[in-house]
């Protein structure tokens, strides 16, 4: 209810514009072995309608073993008169996963704003415009995120599950936040975020593999605000089969897990009490939530298989329903936000998700999680998952 009331109130908000002086801002791309996508995405981050001399590229050829550095090199030379940087690292400076990379093109970057984009990413033309803008609105806005879409959500069943996931989580989980909270958490692409707050925090959190929440978490620290506009629009491909999306989202779990242990502590400070509703969020996602969907389906098995009986079936089926019904209408509201989701397709989309998506994530959640606890007792560094790309 609180996302949508927060897209009806942006819908009657005028696009920010942006001032004549603008600030010079430094595009970051981290890429490693991204040859399939990497041509398509610096070309759509030259087509902004940003002022040309007012922003760079910087594109991290992260340890590449692909054509990424011929590709990249043709670009250059087919746009000699743009600020276009090719940073090739190799396997003792690179490598290293996402934040590494981040920290390395900081270190090169001129610009007083950071934009950071990756590299399956086709932002729309006046994507980096509109966030710039809204960063300038307010001085508390120590970064501002826009919306991002799925470019392939016709190529499967799955990717069709992903964009309806994508969007309700936006609507949903960082407008509603917003709204009632002030809160929303960084992804990881499509945003903006000031150099000097970025620079106070010490960069990014090479541990981290949820770098865009762990960055989120020390923004609000720092006693900044991270706004969302939703008019800055990208298009990500998304993962279009099962193994790559259970790989992708599993790292997306043990680094959220890294996260929370890493700032727990905050829940009980004053120091932390711009991010206690998250903490307490996050907690509740990956493990309340968890443990009880566990318990939840165990049961449901040992019902049907006649081990276990519950003493209150008939409450059980009308919360049941209820539950079903709430999900299904709240879902299907948040994608009528956008144009051409609104479809008896996409709401039979979501029933089905509901019996398996959500049992698909819960799988996942399980699986990070003791890959966490593994990585932990035995030491081990977590691991970069590189997301395949499709032509």
């Amino acid at each position: 209810m609180a996302g949508y009331w927060h897209y009806l109130k942006l819908a009657r908000t005028p696009t920010p514009q942006l001032p004549a002086a603008a600030p010079f801002v430094s595009i970051m791309v981290p890429a490693h072995n991204e040859g399939v996508v990497i041509v398509r995405t610096v070309l759509s981050l030259l087509n902004f309608d940003y002022p040309h001399d007012r922003y760079e590229i910087l594109v991290i050829n992260d340890n590449s073993s692909d054509n990424s550095a011929e590709l990249l090199a043709q670009i250059q030379q087919t746009y000699p008169e743009r600020n276009l940087t090719v940073i090739n690292t190799d396997a003792e400076t690179g490598g290293k996963g996402k934040s590494n990379a981040l920290n390395i093109a900081l270190a090169q970057a001129k610009g007083t704003v950071i934009s950071v984009y990756d590299a399956d990413n086709t932002p729309e033309r006046d994507a980096l415009r509109i966030l710039v803008a809204e960063l300038l609105q307010d001085d508390q806005y120590g970064a501002v995120i826009g919306k991002f879409r799925t470019r392939n959500k016709n190529a499967s069943l799955l990717t069709r599950f992903i964009n309806v996931e994508t969007l309700s989580f936006q609507w949903m989980a960082q407008a509603g936040r917003l709204q009632l909270f002030k809160l929303c958490t960084i992804p990881g692409t499509n945003y903006v975020i000031r150099r000097d707050l970025l620079e106070d925090i010490g960069g990014w959190d090479t541990k981290a593999l949820a770098e865009d929440t762990e960055i989120s978490f020390q923004v609000y620290r720092r006693g900044y605000r991270i706004n969302f506009q939703p008019l800055a629009v990208t298009w990500e491909q998304e993962p279009q089969t099962l193994d790559v999306w259970f790989h992708q989202r599993t790292r997306w779990v043990k680094g959220n897990i890294y996260v929370i242990l890493k700032n727990l502590g905050l829940v009980f400070s004053k120091e932390g009490n711009r991010i206690r509703f998250d903490l307490l969020y996050f907690l509740s996602v990956y493990f309340l939530l968890m443990t009880s969907l566990i318990l939840s389906d165990s049961v449901f098995v040992l019902s049907v298989a006649g081990i276990a009986h519950s003493s209150l079936l008939g409450f059980n089926n009308s919360l049941w329903i209820f539950a079903i019904g709430l999900f299904v209408i709240s879902t299907f509201v948040t994608i009528t936000t956008e144009k051409g989701e609104m479809t008896f397709s996409n709401l039979l989309i979501i029933i089905f998700m509901y019996v398996v998506y959500s049992q698909m994530w819960l799988a996942v959640a399980a699986f990070g999680m003791v890959g966490y606890i593994r990585e932990q007792v035995f030491h081990q560094q977590a691991k970069w998952y590189k997301t395949k790309r499709y032509q």
